[in-house]
């Protein structure tokens, strides 16, 4: 019979992203050959398990956030994939977020809720909060706007109190300019803000709109208003890293580069559920495609919703959004159907149908055009595993 391989987890259990990617991992399991899982109860930063330094396996999944997790996973020899972007150990393989695409995704949400101005909120102590502003501040300036950026300071001798930290984070909000659209590094900065924002009743989202990453769905709903968050696909993380670590305990040689997984997409709640648009007719034109561009529309329907001229209505929507109507109609769409491929199990012909299209063959050559893979290609690549089909509470865009 043939012997089961033995794996450790060092992955924590106490965050929304960690246990995402332990069931990623699962995910794998189950659908191949079943591993003996080795998996400790910590929370993230802990010290390895105390069985761990006597453990005989055949490989390790790991976050590798201390130098002491990482002199005790190279001290075994075995295989390790790492789940963490610190890079204590550069020569083994790793999987992380594409902390470009991240960054690209919150840019054009806020961008595309009318912001003129934008902020960065990050930890510089974590290397994707690193990468996640300097992409996003990029992306900022290639657009033609200045970015403001607040990072908290890196500890000197002793930690940073919680009270020190909030008064800098006033003091930075109070002279932003707004309103201003802000991405988070994560949950849990985003919620800091928020917090700050309310005790100076600075409006969120009408001056500042927040943005943040990881959608802990218990961390998003507490906060005040509610976070809209990027979802991460910690699922395909997990599984992408269980697929690697099987070809490592295979004998394959598999270098240390970096395997990047994009996001699923925005769950938009209350924190940046508005339009910073100052034209009244022009917003209220975006509202109503954002309402009904499903519904079959065309331009001569806007033209219903707002007193406007057909050619006012171009030149107004070009000035302010930078795109025709028909281009937002059509984005709209094909932003449906994007979260439509990634969140459901829907035929084709259904999909075309609930986003308003009477053949699929248009809905699928539309969405070519605007994505550049086919629906089934896009399907394949970021939607490995079966999934809910509605999410009623959030709206996805």
């Amino acid at each position: 019979m043939k012997n089961r391989p033995a794996v450790a987890l060092l992955i924590e259990t106490s965050n929304a992203y960690a246990r995402g990617v332990l069931q990623g991992v699962m995910a794998y399991v189950h659908e191949h050959d079943p591993w003996s899982i080795y998996l400790p109860e910590q929370e993230r930063g802990a010290a390895p398990p105390g069985w761990f330094a006597r453990w005989r396996g055949d490989g390790i999944i790991a976050r590798i956030e201390t130098v002491e997790i990482a002199k005790a996973v190279t001290k075994t020899a075995l295989p390790v994939i790492d789940v963490s972007a610190a890079r204590h150990v550069p020569s083994i393989p790793w999987v992380e977020t594409d902390d470009e695409a991240f960054a690209r995704l919150a840019a054009r949400h806020l961008m595309d809720r009318g912001f003129r101005h934008f902020g960065f909120c990050g930890e510089p102590r974590f290397n994707w909060s690193k990468w996640r502003l300097e992409h996003f501040v990029r992306i900022i300036h290639q657009s033609g706007w200045d970015c403001d950026v607040y990072e908290t300071p890196e500890p000197t001798g002793r930690r940073t109190s919680r009270v020190r930290e909030n008064r800098r984070l006033i003091a930075w909000v109070r002279k932003l300019p707004k309103p201003i659209g802000v991405m988070a590094c994560y949950d849990i900065k985003a919620q800091q803000l928020l917090d700050a924002c309310r005790e100076i009743d600075v409006a969120v989202p009408e001056e500042i709109a927040v943005v943040g990453v990881d959608n802990d769905e218990l961390l998003c709903r507490l906060s005040t208003p509610p976070l809209s968050s990027i979802i991460p696909d910690t699922r395909r993380t997990g599984y992408e890293a269980a697929a690697l670590l099987n070809r490592m305990m295979a004998g394959e040689q598999i270098g240390p580069e970096a395997h990047r997984i994009e996001p699923l997409g925005i769950a938009t709640r209350q924190s940046t559920d508005t339009l910073a648009i100052d034209d009244p007719e022009i917003a209220a034109a975006v509202r109503f495609i954002r309402e009904h561009a499903c519904d079959g529309i065309n331009i001569d329907d806007v033209l219903k919703a707002v007193p406007l001229t057909r050619r006012a209505l171009e030149s107004r929507f070009r000035e302010i959004l930078g795109r025709t109507p028909h281009k937002e109609i059509t984005r709209v769409k094909m932003e449906r159907v994007r979260q439509l491929l990634i969140e459901t199990d829907l035929k084709l012909p259904t999909i075309a149908k609930r986003v308003g299209f009477v053949h699929v063959e248009y809905m699928s050559a539309a969405f070519k055009k605007h994505v550049g893979q086919s629906p089934r290609e896009f399907r394949a690549k970021h939607a490995p595993f079966p999934r809910p089909t509605s999410f009623p509470q959030d709206s996805f865009r």
